[in-house]
């Protein structure tokens, strides 16, 4: 064996791929014999321009650059690659020390290391087996990334699942509730676009909405089902699924952001609300959303005791509460959408009967 040649028989080489982009053909040359003697598999391109295009079409572990170059150089080769391509490892090669470019251009176009040309190629070499080990480790990690993400989102399917068979298991209780949680959930969502949230707090939203009311799993029926007056020992009862709700949720990390929803959505803007009497911004922002979208579909929604109340009724509801019950802020807003984009509520409600 070849001394400063890396061990031939090393069969894992074989799965990097290595392109040496130089305009001298002899280097190419030279680095074509000792990279595929050491099991790589190499490509050579004597035209810089060539190089980038390949880049674009092929995939390529690691590059060998030539700075001083035609008919561009190799800093600018990395400019252009970099615009479309982060992981790829590049080395840069330069005839002298003193024609390298200034280490903040190889900072700023994460250049992993350079060398300077030399009739033996064990600096170089080493620099590439280091590479290749680097390349080898964030494929590792990708990997395990991989599998992390996929095991995350299979359970939290598994737990999502299990919360929706609890909230459907609440509507079977309680027929008002069937169908509520949707149009919460949807009228949480209509909101928070009104107010330029981000599809991350969007989707808290919506599934905040979905399972606000999943803590009546723990009320008694007789009280969810019953069609006159509640007594003050009843609706103590209720008041407390709230709390409970946020307790089911708690034993699952997924459910950490939506737990605030679930909690406080029954919680005023003047702090007499429940479960913690939460006063004005004390109440999580998308928890005063959700109290609104909650608040309005009870008023809009039959039940045994009296019929839907008149849009006219609701918004005046809304204008008298403001600033007491719901966040006054946030109430103009809605109000907005009452008044003037009423279509996206029918369709909303026509949904979700």
């Amino acid at each position: 064996m070849r001394k400063g040649l890396p061990n031939l028989e090393n069969n894992e080489n074989k799965n990097y791929r290595i392109i040496a982009v130089d305009d001298e053909e002899g280097i190419v040359d030279s680095l074509s014999i000792f990279l595929k003697r050491s099991g790589y598999d190499f490509i050579g391109v004597t035209n810089p321009e060539e190089a980038i295009e390949r880049v674009k079409t092929e995939h390529f572990d690691l590059m060998v650059l030539d700075f001083i170059m035609t008919p561009i150089h190799g800093d600018q080769v990395v400019e252009e690659i970099r615009k479309f391509n982060q992981e790829l490892y590049i080395l840069l090669l330069t005839g002298h020390k003193d024609l390298a470019p200034p280490l903040d251009t190889i900072r700023r176009l994460d250049i992993q290391g350079y060398c300077e040309k030399s009739d033996k190629f064990d600096q170089l070499l080493l620099l590439i087996e280091s590479g290749i080990k680097s390349i080898s480790q964030m494929r590792e990690i990708k990997k395990i990334n991989t599998e992390l993400e996929d095991t995350y989102e299979k359970l939290e399917k598994a737990y999502l699942e299990s919360i929706e068979t609890l909230r459907y298991t609440v509507e079977a209780k309680d027929t008002y509730t069937r169908g509520h949680s949707d149009r919460v959930s949807a009228f949480s969502v209509l909101i928070g676009k009104a107010v330029g949230l981000s599809d991350k707090d969007l989707r808290t939203l919506q599934v905040g909405g979905l399972f606000h009311d999943v803590g009546k799993i723990g009320v008694p029926d007789i009280i969810l089902q019953k069609e006159s007056k509640l007594t003050d020992d009843e609706y103590s009862e209720i008041k407390n699924h709230p709390s409970i709700g946020g307790h089911i949720l708690s034993t699952a990390s997924i459910f950490k952001d939506i737990i605030p929803i679930v909690k406080h959505h029954h919680e005023r803007y003047d702090g007499r609300g429940y479960p913690s009497m939460l006063k004005g911004e004390d109440t999580p922002y998308l928890a005063r959303i959700a109290a609104i979208a909650d608040s309005f579909d009870a008023m809009t929604s039959r039940r045994t005791y009296r019929d839907s109340l008149p849009i006219e009724t609701v918004i005046s509801e809304f204008e008298r509460c403001k600033g007491t019950q719901f966040d006054p802020e946030l109430t103009d807003i809605f109000l907005d959408i009452l008044q003037n984009h009423f279509d996206k509520i029918k369709e909303i409600q026509e949904k979700y009967k």
